[in-house]
């Protein structure tokens, strides 16, 4: 897997939509983000598409059940070999346990175990929204280091976390600690329903291992081109 990746989310309904987009990358083995609305429509086939091309994969399927059900859905989702996969932190120790057994199993030897790491607070979560409708208390920033020492005694890869709380996991975490900064514009483009965003350039400074890319790319009117755009701010960071 390649250090600091720009993992781009591949947010369409249907492989029909998603396959045209990648065409003009085509000979550029991408890091690529797959969720919930595209493998449940898709399933296990398109995942082995995007393979078949050279992609990385991340598959964000953000599980969230008791320990033994996430351990035996992991179980069958490391027979796919993807390089990224993730739960819900709010699941508690022994389910993100559960998550790992289920993907050291289901790996077959000699293969590569996935990363396995676990979502903190949604970066369209704000501290009010979290605090009124949630009914957690406190700040954001202490709930979410609150999770990623619970991550961290599960023994899972890391977090995936806006951007923002970076530093603060890098001053707190013991490393390795894996970040993967969802919440990502660059200055000119829109938020959208993101609240915690944060541009490539800052994202880099503030340590993240990883940002992932979805509207600012594959909305733009020239993929190719905003790919390389922010790409270049990730690196330049």
């Amino acid at each position: 897997m390649e250090s600091r990746p720009l993992i781009v989310a591949l947010d369409f309904p249907n492989r029909d939509e998603a396959l045209p987009f990648l065409s003009p990358f085509e000979g550029k083995n991408l890091f690529v983000k797959v969720g919930m609305e595209l493998f449940y429509k898709e399933g296990q086939s398109f995942i082995y598409a995007l393979k078949e091309q050279g992609h990385h994969i991340f598959l964000d399927l953000k599980l969230h059940d008791i320990p033994t059900t996430v351990k035996r859905a992991m179980t069958q989702l490391a027979s796919l070999e993807v390089d990224i996969v993730n739960v819900h932190a709010m699941g508690g120790v022994e389910m993100m346990k559960a998550a790992k057994e289920g993907l050291v199993a289901g790996t077959k030897a000699g293969g590569k175990v996935p990363t396995c790491i676990a979502v903190t607070q949604l970066t369209s979560t704000s501290e009010e929204m979290m605090q009124r409708e949630l009914m957690i208390p406190g700040s954001l920033e202490d709930h979410v280091l609150h999770l990623c020492g619970r991550v961290k005694e599960a023994g899972l890869d890391g977090v995936v976390c806006s951007a923002q709380e970076v530093q603060l996991i890098r001053q707190t975490i013991e490393a390795p600690f894996y970040t993967v900064t969802p919440g990502i514009r660059r200055a000119e483009d829109a938020a959208n329903d993101q609240q915690r965003v944060v541009t490539p350039q800052l994202a880099a400074a503030y340590g993240a291992d990883a940002i992932v890319v979805g509207r600012g790319i594959t909305r733009a009117n020239n993929p190719v081109e905003a790919y390389r755009e922010y790409n270049k701010e990730w690196r330049q960071g």
